[in-house]
């Protein structure tokens, strides 16, 4: 087998890939998110709330697990406790505004993050699992659950009639959304 040739973008080349791939990647995650909530504002509310068949019964619901599920692995991240409540919102907005500045946090703190942190281990034990893993995983980990969660968004909107759902696609991003 020949060698193989990865020449790095200019996000890695005063940095390590591995720094430079999980800033690039969790700076797309905020970009992706702010990009969905921006479609979703344009949205009737009440469409935005109404269930259907789905691994959560709505947008919102979704929204709501992403957001939770993006504060477990900040707090795995950053080493602190989590709060197991469930965020409540007064309003729709509250939750965009909510979900968007828990983005800005996790892509704040990546970005923050340097090489030594991104490779430590961190051991999780939490009622659904143990694992002793490279902090990179855990932010690819949050980042490949908010893409997944992201595409249900998607689907469960176009099964609502929405035909005019964003472009939120990783190459996307570094082509055109930096």
């Amino acid at each position: 087998m020949g060698n193989l040739t990865i020449e790095k973008s200019d996000t890695t080349t005063t940095q390590s890939t591995i720094v430079g791939l999980m800033k690039n990647y969790s700076n797309y995650n905020l970009w992706a998110n702010a990009t969905l909530v921006g479609w979703l504002r344009t949205k009737p509310e009440a469409l935005v709330e109404q269930e259907v068949l789905s691994s959560f019964p709505s947008i919102k619901l979704t929204l709501l697990h992403i957001q939770a599920t993006e504060r477990y692995w900040f707090s795995v991240l950053n080493k602190t406790e989590f709060q197991f409540e469930s965020a409540e919102y007064q309003t729709l907005d509250d939750l965009y505004v909510g979900f968007l500045e828990q983005s800005v946090a996790l892509a704040d703190y990546v970005n923050a993050m340097n090489e030594e942190q991104l490779v430590d281990n961190t051991l999780v034990v939490n009622p659904w699992f143990q694992c002793d893993f490279q902090n990179f995983d855990y932010v690819m980990q949050v980042m490949n659950h908010g893409t997944y969660h992201r595409g249900q968004i998607i689907t469960i909107g176009r099964n609502l009639g929405f035909t005019d759902a964003p472009m939120t696609d990783y190459n996307f991003y570094n082509v055109h959304g930096k």
